[in-house]
């Protein structure tokens, strides 16, 4: 199975710039726990509601009406291709310990992202635990 048949489609990004409230309401909006960061044309990094709470309202004197993507994203973006096998892209995601991925088409452009849900809702049991034990293996 291509990772193209099991990813979610349509996904947009946000500007590095977009406030933490706003990143927060768009979760909640659209039911995802992340939303890719993206400047000019390429993506440059990862906000998760994780990031918002542990590297923003944990951290004393953050000031969440002022706070934007750019000061709680994870820089730097790994992603798979949506010809990329689907077993490669889960082994990619152990290794990372990373539980989403973007995905890129051959011109290099966001096409979508592969969640631990997706590869739930495709794949065989023995793949999934695999998957799961990996991605949720503490840091």
């Amino acid at each position: 199975m291509k990772v193209k048949e099991a990813m979610h489609k349509g996904v947009n990004w946000v500007d590095p710039g977009t406030s933490i409230v706003d990143l927060a309401r768009l979760m909640r909006q659209h039911d995802i726990g992340a939303i890719p960061i993206g400047e000019g044309d390429q993506l440059i990094g990862m906000v998760t509601d994780r990031d918002i709470v542990c590297k923003g309202l944990a951290q004393p004197g953050f000031d969440a009406k002022r706070a934007t993507a750019r000061d709680v994203m994870t820089p730097g973006i790994h992603c798979c291709r949506e010809d990329d096998d689907l077993a490669k892209a889960i082994h990619h995601m152990e290794e990372l310990q990373v539980r989403r991925l973007p995905v890129i088409n051959r011109k290099k452009r966001m096409v979508g992202i592969l969640s631990l849900g997706d590869i739930g809702q495709t794949t065989s049991g023995d793949l999934l635990s695999e998957c799961v034990r990996g991605v949720a293996a503490h840091h």
